[in-house]
């Protein structure tokens, strides 16, 4: 039976790794802790096919210790303590290197499980997650542990890969292999930073070629329906769906509609409408607000048109949206002042509510005075200077005007009615 090509091409050394130069370029931490044979305990957190396994597969290979392997969304919490059994016999005599793969699918009480045994160095623990470690891991584990951050492949960076693999089909292939010029950077760019994809793509592409004049042809229109959908990276709940919500919030309060519409089509092809439509509607308040206070009812209104409507039609009241918020002018008064005034409340700073705007009922029911509100649309102009927060915040400012020319007029008009305070 024949190996996997993504298993076959695996690289040996940590010059043959694609990508992660950050790392492994010659001087860099990690690459001096391996080198130097370290046993430091480690956690691998990035994306699939960056070479997580890869270069723990290498670390292994250059200790004594024994290897075991564990996978996260399988192993139980007998399978470690079966591991962790083989700890000061002959079958670890050097101790054990346990490479941990998904560890954000183990509990709390699995993590622990390895700790007293970290602790005194008869296991040395390399995990590996493609979800932040910060919210998944285990914090005296992590505590324990260095983390690395492996980083998307380039086009430029796996394009190689890709051509050693096509090397590899070619020795292979019983006939004459040959593939159009631009297939090999297709493949690349098409598997969104994720080698083993760009492999795995390869592989299915010389499987689905067809003899033509006794030799196999690999063409740019095939390359494009293998790699079909595969560039973006897009896990519902996971790293890279947070990653690309905040992309899109910042990309509209930045003021640039080609980043929001770019980070939009994200969601979009990945099926998801509930996440953009929350972006929207909260980017409306939170960084437009009451520069354009009407922007929330557009919005809202695109967001009810589009869930209506489903996709693909969805699409465009949700642009409409996202150009609408990134070419709007820009307010973050709103959330400063409510953000300001929930401070003071979450301290304790609150006090009574001023007589002046207790309920009514109180007038009735026997208490020591009449409330004395002053009702603001008895006097000219509809205003009438009255205290409104309680004493202990006789003279706070939450809100702020923003300097945009909606709020500056509102200011303008509300300095002419009041007066000096």
């Amino acid at each position: 039976m024949q190996r996997p090509l993504a298993d076959e091409i695996r690289p040996k050394t940590l010059d043959e790794v694609v990508g992660q130069r950050h790392l492994l370029a010659p001087g860099a931490v990690l690459r001096r802790l391996i080198d130097s044979g370290t046993e430091a305990n480690m956690v691998f957190y990035g994306p699939s096919g960056t070479g997580k396994t890869t270069i723990a597969n290498i670390i292994a290979r250059q200790t004594n210790k024994t290897l075991h392997r564990l996978n996260a969304t399988t192993a139980s919490l007998q399978d470690v303590k079966d591991i962790i059994a083989d700890v000061g016999t002959l079958l670890a005599p050097g101790g054990i290197l346990l490479y941990l793969d998904e560890i954000q699918y183990f509990n709390k009480k699995q993590q622990q499980s390895l700790l007293e045994f970290m602790e005194n160095g008869s296991l040395t623990l390399i995990a590996s997650t493609t979800e932040n470690p910060y919210f998944y891991v285990y914090g005296a584990l992590l505590s324990r542990s260095t983390v690395f951050e492996f980083k998307a492949v380039t086009p430029e960076e796996a394009e190689p890969a890709v051509l050693r693999a096509l090397k590899i089909e070619q020795e292979r292939s019983s006939l004459p292999l040959e593939w159009e010029g631009e297939v090999p950077r297709q493949i690349a760019t098409a598997c969104g930073g994720d080698v083993r994809k760009a492999i795995n793509a390869v592989e299915l592409l010389c499987q689905a070629s067809v003899p033509k004049d006794g030799k196999l042809i690999l063409t740019m229109e095939d390359a494009l329906q293998v790699a079909q959908r595969s560039a973006m990276r897009y896990d519902k709940g996971g790293d890279a769906m947070y990653d690309a919500a905040s992309a899109l919030m910042k990309s509209l309060r930045g003021s640039d509609p080609d980043a929001a519409l770019h980070y939009l089509a994200r969601f979009l092809e990945a099926g998801d409408l509930i996440t953009p439509c929350r972006r929207l509607l909260c980017s409306a308040s939170e960084d437009v607000g009451m520069a354009y206070p009407q922007a929330i009812a557009i919005v809202k209104a695109c967001v009810d048109t589009a869930m209506q409507l489903g996709l693909p039609e969805a699409q465009l009241p949700l642009a409409q949206a996202a150009i609408l918020l990134a070419t709007a002018p820009k307010s973050n008064s709103v959330v400063a002042g409510i953000n300001h005034a929930w401070a003071d409340v979450r301290a304790g700073r609150t006090g009574d509510i001023p007589r002046e705007l207790q309920n009514v009922h109180a007038d009735s029911s026997g208490m020591e005075r009449e409330q004395g509100y002053l009702y603001p649309h008895d006097f000219p102009r509809h205003w009438v200077r009255q205290q409104y927060l309680p004493d202990t915040l006789k003279n706070v400012r939450y809100y702020e005007y923003g300097d945009n020319k909606t709020e500056q007029a509102a200011k303008r008009y509300w300095d002419e009615i009041k007066g000096p305070a």
